[in-house]
């Protein structure tokens, strides 16, 4: 009997990022490989300076890397221009920033409804639509025509959240999404990406903050631009008596 395997979502190989300043050279990252497979919850951490924002551009198309292989959805996306880097990146991927990115003279639904926008393939009431939806799914129907001077720091980025998943992408990338919040405010955030993950969001998270990353089912830790550490989270299971 032949197993089926399906390949990975994102396939990273041998990945490489230098940035240049006047005659310094520094490696960001260095022969990175790492594979992301669909419906994963997967944490980047690591400390200040250490490559794992700058994996997160390269990963979101926001960069490209100096060498190596970059497979998104079996596509080799290392090499494509501006314009093509954009348009993948709209269709495919879902931003959660740590400063939230709102448009503070637009909407909570004009800010959901702003990336798809760009997409071609979506009719004006396909749009409506996902906003409504997305802001549903992030219990924030009730403000859709707030604007985000009239929010808590936790309801701005649910609605940040909403607007990285209006779109259905492929994977969400979080950069630092707590990092602007009190404790109880992270824990809702953090619940919602659960609850995310559980409705099979593949999700990538880049945070400093050990109990969000022990919220994923997989943990990088990266060092000086490479990968020092990549393991599954335990997960201590109750049994009744």
């Amino acid at each position: 009997m032949t197993t089926q395997t399906t390949p990975p979502l994102v396939s990273l190989t041998t990945l490489n990022k230098v940035f240049y300043a006047d005659d310094v050279e520094t490696h960001a990252l260095e022969k990175i490989t790492l594979n992301i497979n669909e419906g994963e919850y997967l944490s980047i951490s690591g400390p200040s300076g250490c490559g794992k924002s700058t994996l997160l551009s390269v990963l979101g198309l926001l960069d490209v890397p100096s060498g190596g292989k970059y497979e998104l959805a079996g596509h080799d996306v290392t090499q494509l221009d501006k314009d093509e880097r954009a348009k993948i990146r709209n269709e495919k991927i879902g931003f959660i920033f740590q400063a939230f990115n709102l448009i503070s003279d637009l909407t909570v639904a004009e800010n959901v409804a702003l990336p798809l926008a760009y997409r071609g393939d979506l009719s004006k009431a396909e749009q409506k639509q996902l906003v409504q939806d997305a802001l549903k799914r992030v219990d924030m129907s009730h403000r859709a025509n707030h604007y985000p001077s009239q929010l808590s720091g936790g309801q701005q980025q649910r609605v940040a959240v909403a607007r990285a998943i209006a779109g259905k992408p492929a994977i969400i990338l979080a950069d630092e999404p707590t990092g602007n919040l009190d404790s109880k405010n992270a824990n809702a955030v953090m619940e919602l990406l659960d609850t995310l993950h559980a409705g099979g969001a593949t999700i990538c998270m880049v945070t400093h903050d050990p109990r969000s990353a022990s919220r994923a089912d997989r943990i990088i830790e990266v060092f000086d631009g490479k990968i020092v550490s990549d393991r599954d989270v335990e997960r201590q299971t109750a049994i009744a008596i």
